[in-house]
């Protein structure tokens, strides 16, 4: 979702801004489709914070502009070095835990946030989100009987 997001905006490269699309993309529809049943944390602590899709794409733009239009991406633009960093940091993190499960969407907010001067922090944070809430994120998702989906 990440990549199709960075192509959208016609951006060369999937950076923590994309990756950040990617995971609301992904909680909104499981937010859809599972209203009902219950949804993940990361879908009803966004929406709760008043964070949307909408509002990140708009930020997103503010940042960091529309993309040339002319400019086609590849079928799979890169990613830059933040968003690496960030997809290691979650790897880091799931292994140091030792619960052996499988990145969580709270894994890979965590991730972007850790990564202070990527567009996806700076999003983050012009949409209210800060250290305190990615702790209460981080001690709600440590709960016994926690499940990410």
């Amino acid at each position: 979702m990440s990549e199709l997001e960075a192509r959208k905006f016609r951006y060369p490269t999937t950076g923590t801004e994309s990756l950040l699309m990617g995971i609301l993309i992904e909680v909104c529809t499981r937010l859809t489709l599972i209203w009902s049943a219950g949804t993940g944390l990361v879908a009803k602590f966004l929406l709760a914070n008043g964070i949307t899709l909408f509002k990140l794409r708009e930020e997103c733009v503010k940042l960091l502009g529309q993309g040339e239009r002319s400019f086609v991406s590849p079928m799979t633009p890169p990613l830059t070095e933040d968003a690496q960093r960030a997809l290691d940091w979650a790897v880091d993190q799931k292994l140091k835990s030792g619960d052996g499960g499988e990145i969580t969407t709270i894994d890979l907010l965590l991730s972007i946030w850790s990564e202070a001067e990527s567009p996806g922090h700076k999003i983050l944070a012009a949409l209210g989100f800060n250290d305190d809430k990615a702790k209460e994120l981080t001690s709600l998702s440590s709960e016994p009987g926690f499940v990410d989906g």
